[in-house]
C-alpha cells in the first residue's frame, strides 16, 4: 500500500459515496488510476465498502457488549453461531476473562433479555455471559485509522 492508496482510503472514510472522479481530483491522479486502485484494494480485501446502518434510526437504539465464556473446545463453533445472528454486528474470539465478545443492537432491554436467554444461552458450551449496556455512544467509527 502506498500514499495514493492511503489517499483513496482516507477520502472514502470521509465520504463513502465519493465518486472515482472526485477521489481523483483530491488525489491529483486520473479517474482510471483511482478506478484500478480501488478495484485492487477491494479485490485484495484490503478495504470493504459497505453501507452501515445507524442503529438508532433503524429502530434498535439499545446497544450492549456481551462477553461470553465457553468451554475451550467449543469457542470456534460458539463464535460461528454468534456470528450468524443478525442481532450481532461484531463478534470476536478473544483472550482475557471472556472467550468471545459480541456487539448487539436491539429495540429494548426486554429484547436483550429475550436474546440472551433464547439465543446466546442455548449455544453449546456457553458457561456464562456478562452484558455491558451502553448508556450513550460518544463516537462511531468503523475500521482502523489510516
Amino acid at each position: 500500500m502506498d500514499e495514493l492508496d492511503a489517499k483513496i482510503i482516507a477520502t472514502l472514510r470521509q465520504d463513502g459515496r465519493a465518486s472515482n472522479a472526485g477521489i481523483a481530483r483530491i488525489a491529483g491522479v486520473s479517474e482510471g488510476t483511482v478506478r484500478r486502485r480501488l478495484r485492487r484494494l477491494i479485490d485484495e480485501e484490503r478495504i470493504f465498502v459497505a453501507a452501515i446502518p445507524n442503529p438508532d434510526m433503524m429502530g434498535n437504539p439499545f446497544e450492549a457488549l456481551i462477553g461470553v465464556r465457553v468451554d475451550p473446545d467449543k469457542a470456534d463453533i460458539a463464535a460461528e453461531l454468534m456470528a450468524s445472528m443478525d442481532e450481532l454486528s461484531w463478534v470476536t474470539v478473544s483472550t482475557g476473562p471472556y472467550d468471545i465478545y459480541g456487539w448487539v443492537t436491539l429495540p429494548s432491554p426486554s429484547a436483550l433479555n429475550q436474546f440472551l436467554r433464547t439465543k446466546v444461552a442455548t449455544i453449546p458450551g456457553v458457561q456464562r455471559t456478562e452484558t455491558f449496556v451502553h448508556l450513550e455512544v460518544k463516537k462511531r467509527s468503523y475500521g482502523i485509522p489510516t
